[in-house]
């Protein structure tokens, strides 16, 4: 991370390297108190960064709606934010969750996919004029109730609050992409 101070686990607070051991269990490329992504600021405060990390966990595994919508609705809040990490986390994520590649490339572009499934152009317009417009007018909110019903309209509004959460400290701490990872967005 460019701007966030690297940390050992030996300069980590018992509850900070706790925590990290737990954010830690099952990663791959872990290093010595370097997890990457929005984690090592969590890390930060561990009361905190738990339940922001309890929290992904559910919106990501345990939605009322099908991964296919939750990968678009994170794809559609990357690329407003223009989240480098985000979208290059979450790109491979959406295509194998069934994300069409044309629906991919048009949201990481910033225009309107052509869709082929209805529900895909509901979700990325619910979720686009949500972000866009800070509201979400009524045709679209219906439209979403329809598809998904409460609950998953719930969900996806969950979905990109902390997905702009997550946008925003990606961003502001400058996250690092991989040495060999290409930039999704040019640079600002």
């Amino acid at each position: 991370m460019a701007r966030l101070t690297r940390r050992t686990t030996a300069e980590m607070s018992d509850a900070q390297r706790e925590f990290f051991a737990q954010m830690s269990e099952g990663r791959q490329n872990v290093e010595d108190g370097h997890i990457g992504g929005p984690f090592d600021a969590w890390g930060l405060n561990p009361g905190i960064g738990r339940r922001l990390w309890q929290a992904g966990g559910a919106i990501r595994f345990k939605p009322s709606i099908d991964r296919r919508y939750i990968e678009l609705a994170i794809l559609v809040t990357g690329e407003f934010w223009q989240a480098q990490f985000e979208w290059y986390a979450h790109e491979p994520m959406a295509r194998d969750a069934g994300v069409p590649e044309e629906v991919i490339q048009a949201v990481k572009r910033g225009v309107e996919p052509t869709f082929d499934e209805q529900a895909d152009e509901v979700c990325w317009r619910f979720c686009r004029t949500l972000h866009v417009d800070r509201k979400v007018d009524d045709v679209t909110y219906a439209a979403a109730i329809e598809t998904f019903g409460e609950v998953g309209v719930a969900d996806l509004i969950s979905t990109c609050g902390f997905y702009t959460l997550v946008s925003m400290t990606l961003n502001t701490f400058e996250v690092d992409l991989p040495p060999d990872a290409v930039p999704p967005f040019p640079a600002a």
